[in-house]
C-alpha cells in the first residue's frame, strides 16, 4: 500500500499516540532548589534563612510572607513565626563571581554555586548533600559532619544534639526524619523551661526560709531593738543621734567646732548670742 510518489507511510504517521510527558532535567532543577527562594522563587538574597524542613528562603521574602499569609505557598505554611526559621552562617566560595552576566554564546558553569563547605571545600550546590546546625545556623556538608564525630559545631565551637542536625532540601525519608525533629525539639525546649521554672522556684523558696528566720529573731529580742539595729544599719549617722553623744567628747570634732556649742569649756566666757547655740543670753 502506497502513497503519491511510491513512498510508504509508517505507524507513527497513520496512528495517533499520546506524547511522553516532556521530562525535566535534574541538575537544573538542583541547581534551581539550592540557588533561589522557595517562596517567591527568585534569587536568594542574604539574609537567608532556613526552616526545620531545610528549604531555603530569603528573610524578606518569609517576613512579606508572615504579614500577608495569602501570598505563603502550600509548602511554606508551617512558618507561623520567625522562630520557625533560622539565619545560616554560610561560608562564601572564593572562586565564584556573581557580578558577570550570562552570556547566550559562551558556557555557563550551573554547578559553581556561591557557598561551599567550610570544612572540606565542597559547593553548595545539591549534588552533595548539606545540613545546618539548628542551634548556630552554620551549614556544612554531610561529609564533614559524619568524618568528624563529635557533638560541637567545626566552625563555632557551640554544642548540638542530634536532633539539631537539618538536611537542607530534604527529599523522602529524610525529610520524613526533620518533621520529627520539629515535634522532639518543641518538646525538649518545653522541659527546658519547666525545669528553668522550678529552680528558680526553689531558689527563691531557699532565700525566702532564711530572711524570715532572722525576722523571728529580731521580733524576739524586742520590736524597738529590731527597729533601732535596722536605722542603725541604714545610716551610720544615726549613732550621733543616741542621748549619750556629746560634741565635747567626739575626737574627730575640731576645737573649733566644738566652741560653738555650751558644752565647751570656752561657754563661760561668751557674752553675746550666735545662730548655733540655744542659750540667747536674754537680759
Amino acid at each position: 500500500m502506497g502513497c503519491d510518489g511510491g513512498t510508504i507511510p509508517r505507524r507513527d504517521e497513520l496512528v495517533r499516540i499520546k506524547k511522553k510527558p516532556e521530562q525535566k532535567d535534574k541538575d537544573a532543577e538542583l541547581a534551581f532548589r539550592w540557588k533561589h527562594c522557595s517562596i517567591k522563587q527568585l534569587p536568594l538574597q542574604s539574609p537567608v534563612v532556613a526552616c526545620g524542613l531545610g528549604r531555603l528562603y530569603s528573610k524578606e521574602s518569609v517576613l512579606e510572607g508572615l504579614l500577608d499569609r495569602t501570598t505563603l505557598p502550600e509548602t511554606a505554611t508551617h512558618i507561623k513565626n520567625l522562630k520557625d526559621v533560622k539565619d545560616l552562617n554560610l561560608t562564601p566560595n572564593p572562586a565564584y563571581d556573581g557580578t558577570k552576566a550570562e552570556k547566550g554564546d559562551g558556557y555557563v558553569d550551573s554547578g559553581k554555586s556561591p557557598y561551599i563547605c567550610p570544612v572540606i571545600g565542597l559547593e553548595m550546590n545539591g549534588k552533595y548533600k548539606f545540613c545546618f546546625l539548628w542551634t548556630c545556623g552554620c551549614v556544612m556538608s554531610e561529609r564533614a559532619l559524619k568524618e568528624v564525630k563529635t557533638t560541637v559545631c567545626h566552625k563555632c565551637q557551640k554544642l548540638f544534639t542530634q536532633t539539631d542536625v537539618i538536611i537542607m532540601n530534604a527529599e523522602g525519608d529524610d525529610l520524613t526524619l526533620m518533621e520529627k525533629n520539629i515535634v522532639l525539639r518543641k518538646a525538649e525546649k518545653k522541659s527546658r523551661k519547666k525545669q528553668a521554672t522550678a529552680e528558680e522556684q526553689v531558689k527563691d523558696v531557699a532565700t525566702e526560709v532564711p530572711e524570715k528566720k532572722k525576722i523571728k529573731k529580731e521580733e524576739k529580742a524586742g520590736p524597738s531593738k529590731s527597729v533601732n539595729k535596722r536605722i542603725e544599719a541604714q545610716d551610720p549617722a544615726y549613732k550621733k543621734a543616741k542621748e549619750d553623744y556629746s560634741v565635747a567628747k567626739d575626737p574627730k570634732a575640731s576645737e573649733v567646732f566644738k566652741s560653738l556649742f555650751t558644752s565647751h569649756k570656752s561657754a563661760s566666757e561668751q557674752t553675746r548670742a550666735h545662730w548655733i547655740t540655744y542659750n540667747p543670753f536674754y537680759n
